[in-house]
């Protein structure tokens, strides 16, 4: 069995932007916390396939759009989110 490969600093972030979007979830009401998590998981998926894995910038670019977004999502004030 071969050993795991190494994570990139860019990808390592990435992760944690991740996790860190499924424990804010944590944090709405029981109701809509699916909704949360399936919107943090399109959002990622979304952007999977459009762009290359070398392309620092717009990786670096995508998590602060994500950090920020996430800010905003996880206000006291939003109680659900849906997918428009």
């Amino acid at each position: 069995m071969s050993a795991p490969r190494k994570l990139s600093g860019l990808q390592k972030d990435v992760l944690r932007l991740y996790r860190d979007c499924l424990r804010a979830a944590r944090q709405k009401p029981e109701e809509s916390r699916p909704h949360f998590r399936a919107f943090a998981r399109a959002e990622f998926e979304k952007n999977i396939g459009s762009m290359k894995r070398t392309d620092a910038k717009a990786i670096e670019y995508l998590l602060r759009v994500g950090r920020r977004r996430m800010e905003q999502y996880m206000s006291a004030n939003v109680r659900d989110i849906t997918k428009v």
